[in-house]
């Protein structure tokens, strides 16, 4: 009987296909299920042979621990180069969009709660 090994759901595709790879590259025997069409399903790479799990499973969780490590030195060097898209950065860069964008967003705030509050009247 087939064993979840990795749930794909919210998972992004190169980090997937990094875990594909590391299977491969291992002789470990995995399939794959979809989301679906509506994605409800359960996403996922399961193992063929069950014998395998506990390999499987160490080497996922070393895997997981450098991949981590490796997309926190990324996440650190984007914020030293400034390439972090923050409120701040794109008030900065697009100051017209941000303002639109916000009164919008007040216009909204103002219109969904105007029928539960008397605003001065």
């Amino acid at each position: 009987m087939a064993i979840l090994l990795f749930s794909l759901r919210n998972v992004p595709d190169d980090e997937a296909d990094a875990i594909r790879a590391l299977l491969s590259e291992n002789d470990i025997d995995f399939f794959e299920t979809a989301a679906g069409n509506w994605g409800i399903s359960a996403p996922g790479i399961w193992l063929k042979d069950p014998a395998r799990h506990e390999y499987a499973k160490a080497l996922l969780e070393e895997f997981q621990i450098s991949w981590t490590k490796a997309q926190k030195e990324k996440f650190r060097q984007l914020v030293e180069k400034g390439e972090i898209n923050t409120v701040f950065n794109r008030l900065k860069q697009n100051p017209i969009q941000v303002i639109v964008y916000i009164a919008i967003a007040l216009f909204i705030l103002y219109v969904s709660i105007k029928p539960y509050v008397n605003f001065g009247g």
